[in-house]
């Protein structure tokens, strides 16, 4: 698929849904390579993103990932799941629903606790109590020594999370329109 064509769909999902579309446009390439980085996809075996879009992310960490890794891939748009599942890369899961629900499409696809979680779903335009509960549940199901990372415009994801996670590395991303916020919380081994 064609950048411009990847962004006319991903500028129409912010139309048609902008409380669960975190942009007018995806991810730049330098925000897919500091992903990569925070993330570490090479040394993990499975992981979840949550709000995938058009899969520019995805794709980034895919092509880092190991020959035996899996991602599930979780995303409201029925359009966006679709576009995703058409990659043919056998170790994505692509996932029609909401990051609430993470731990039954663990389940439901066999899934140990993944090693990482990444988010770019908009923490600032969902109620509070849906946030909070989405990061308990990340922080819960992670594995020992698991990370999770939140790329957002704004900073609503520290706020909700410091309490969940304690104090996360922090950077941002410039070179993005917007540009973003990356916070990135380790999970400790025992």
């Amino acid at each position: 698929m064609g950048e411009l064509s990847e962004r006319a769909r991903f500028f129409q999902g912010f139309v048609r849904r902008p409380k669960e579309v975190g942009s007018v446009i995806p991810s730049s390439r330098c925000m897919e390579a500091r992903i990569v980085r925070l993330v570490d996809p090479a040394s993990t075996r499975v992981m979840v993103e949550l709000g995938p879009g058009t899969g520019g992310t995805t794709r980034a960490v895919l092509k880092a990932m190991p020959g035996d890794g899996r991602l599930l891939a979780i995303d409201t748009s029925e359009e966006f799941v679709t576009g995703l599942a058409g990659l043919g890369d056998p170790r994505l899961i692509a996932q029609q629903g909401t990051a609430a629900d993470m731990e039954g499409f663990l389940e439901q696809h066999g899934l140990p606790a993944p090693e990482a979680i990444f988010s770019g779903i908009p923490f600032s335009t969902m109620p509070r109590e849906v946030g909070v509960k989405i990061l308990e549940d990340a922080w819960r199901l992670l594995a020992p020594g698991g990370r999770f990372m939140a790329y957002q415009f704004r900073d609503e994801v520290y706020r909700l999370a410091r309490t969940i996670m304690g104090e996360p590395a922090r950077e941002r991303e410039w070179v993005n329109i917007p540009p973003m916020y990356c916070f990135r919380w380790d999970k400790p081994e025992a």
